[in-house]
């Protein structure tokens, strides 16, 4: 598991208030998984009802706010694979 998702998971947690309403996968390559839920996020790759996928560079800059997931998606530094509503509350959360 790497350090950094391990930050980017308690990160996650901060930035989300203590969970999620459905079940999100941010596929960050190279790295691994992080899943988020109602219990929060956590380093782990499973089944969810909806899988963002970026690079590492991307995924760092939408966790510090320095790119906003709309923009991400938009130029295809973000694909997203399942639910789409999932994906907006989420990316409503990280803005």
């Amino acid at each position: 598991m790497s350090e950094d998702l391990n930050a980017a998971a308690e990160k996650l947690n901060e930035k989300l208030g203590g969970g999620f309403d459905g079940v999100a996968k941010f596929m960050v390559e190279g790295e691994g998984a992080i899943m988020v839920d109602s219990s929060g996020a956590r380093v782990a790759d499973e089944d969810a009802d909806v899988t963002l996928t970026a690079d590492r560079d991307t995924f760092m800059s939408l966790l510090s706010g320095d790119l906003n997931p709309t923009t991400a998606f938009m130029t295809g530094k973000l694909s997203v694979d399942g639910d789409m509503g999932k994906a907006m509350a989420l990316g409503s959360a990280l803005a």
